[in-house]
C-alpha cells in the first residue's frame, strides 16, 4: 500500500505535478463534454431507428435484434453514467481528492468502466453465437431463438460482467485514480491480486473477440458457401440474414480495434519484468500516457456501435449499391413460410 493511502485506498502517487495554469488547460470540460455528446446521440439514433423500423428491419423475431438492441442500450448507458462522472472532474480541476477523499465515487467508476467494457465483447459473442447457430444449424433455430430466451442471455451477460467488476471490492484487485486524474479503473501492479484481476480482464475481453472472430467466420463461410452454391433459389440466405451478418461483422471489427490494444497492454504491463509500477504505486509517464490514450480509443467502441447499425442496413447499402435491390421475386424478404426451415440449404 503507498504511503498516501490515509486519503483513502484508490490514491497513488501519480508521476505529474500540474501547475495551476496547467490544470486549468488540461481539465478544460469542453472535450469530454463534446465525446459524451456525440456517443449519446448516436445511440439514441440508433435506438429510434430500432424502435420505428419494423422489426428493426431484421428478419422477424429475430433474436439477433434483442441483442443489437441490449448492445446499443449498453453502449447509452455506458457513456452516460462514466461521461458524467468524467465531465464533473474535468470541472473539478481533476481534483478527486476533494470531492471524493473515501473513494467510494473511484470504487464506482471502477467498477462501470469494467462493467460497460465487458458488456459489449461478451454481447458480441452471443452475437456471433446466434448466428452462428442460425446459419449452421437452421432445424434446430426455433427451438433456442425466442426473444425470452435472448433476453435472458442479455441478463446472463450483464450478471456476468457486474460480477467481474465487483471483484476489487471484495479483494482481488484494486481501483485507482488514473492519470490526469479524471477516472477510475483498475490497478497496473504486480502485487498478485492487481495482475489476477487484470489478466482476468484483459483474457475474458480477449477470449471474447477470438470467439467472435471464429464463429463469425464459419457463419461467413457457410453463407458464402450456400449463396454461391447450386442450391435452388429458395434456399439461398435471405437478405436479412446477410445484412445481420454484415452488421455483426462490422460490430466485431470496431470492438477488435478499439479495445484489444487495451487489452494487450493491460496484460503486458502487469506481467512486465521488473514490475511496470513502483513499489510507491508511481507507474512512468510513458506509461500513464499510454493507458489514457487506449482508453480513449476503447471509448470509440461506444461510438461506432450504433452507426455500424444505422450504416449497415438494406436500405442504406440499397442506395450505394443499386444492384441489391435488382433481385429476383424468388429472393424476396419473405419467402414462403414452409421453405423457412430450409433457408440456408443442407449445411
Amino acid at each position: 500500500m503507498w504511503s498516501n493511502a490515509s486519503l483513502g485506498p484508490c490514491f497513488r502517487p501519480i508521476n505529474f505535478n500540474f501547475t495551476l495554469e496547467e490544470r486549468r488547460l488540461i481539465a478544460s470540460p469542453w472535450f469530454p463534454a463534446s465525446f459524451c455528446v456525440v456517443g449519446l446521440s448516436s445511440n439514441l439514433v440508433a435506438l429510434s431507428v430500432l424502435a420505428s423500423s419494423p422489426q428493426g428491419g431484421l428478419c422477424p423475431r429475430s433474436p439477433f435484434l434483442t441483442f443489437l438492441c441490449g448492445l446499443v442500450l449498453t453502449d447509452f448507458l455506458g457513456l452516460l453514467v462514466t461521461g458524467a462522472i468524467v465531465v464533473s472532474q474535468h470541472a473539478a480541476l481533476l481534483d478527486w481528492r476533494a470531492g471524493d477523499p473515501g473513494c467510494r465515487l473511484c470504487h464506482f467508476m471502477g467498477v462501470a468502466m469494467v462493467f460497460f467494457g465487458l458488456c459489449p465483447l461478451l454481447l458480441g459473442a452471443a452475437m456471433a453465437s446466434e448466428r452462428f447457430l442460425g446459419i449452421t444449424r437452421p432445424f434446430s433455430r426455433p427451438a433456442v431463438a425466442s426473444p425470452r430466451r435472448a433476453w435472458a442471455t442479455v441478463g446472463l451477460v450483464w450478471a456476468l460482467a457486474l460480477g467481474l467488476g465487483l471483484l476489487p471490492l471484495l479483494g482481488l484487485g484494486r481501483y485507482t485514480v488514473q492519470y490526469p486524474g479524471s477516472w477510475c479503473f483498475l490497478t497496473l501492479a504486480a502485487r498478485p491480486g492487481d495482475a489476477a484481476f487484470g489478466l482476468l480482464f484483459a483474457c475474458l475481453g480477449g477470449l471474447s473477440v477470438a470467439l467472435s472472430f471464429l464463429l463469425n467466420t464459419v457463419s461467413v463461410a457457410t453463407l458464402c458457401r450456400v449463396y454461391h452454391g447450386g442450391e435452388a433459389a429458395q434456399q439461398r440466405p435471405r437478405d436479412c440474414e446477410v445484412e445481420m451478418m454484415v452488421q455483426l461483422l462490422g460490430i466485431m471489427v470496431v470492438a477488435s480495434v478499439c479495445w484489444l490494444p487495451l487489452l494487450v497492454f493491460i496484460g503486458h504491463t502487469v506481467l512486465r519484468t521488473p514490475p511496470a509500477m513502483s513499489p510507491a504505486g508511481q507507474l512512468s509517464q510513458a506509461t500513464e500516457r499510454q493507458l489514457l490514450i487506449y482508453l480513449r480509443v476503447a471509448t470509440w467502441n461506444q461510438i461506432l456501435d450504433p452507426w455500424v447499425y444505422i450504416l449497415f442496413r438494406r436500405a442504406v447499402l440499397r442506395r450505394l449499391h443499386p444492384r441489391l435491390s435488382a433481385r429476383p421475386r424468388s429472393l424476396s424478404l419473405r419467402p414462403r413460410r414452409a421453405s423457412r426451415p430450409a433457408a440456408l440449404g443442407p449445411l
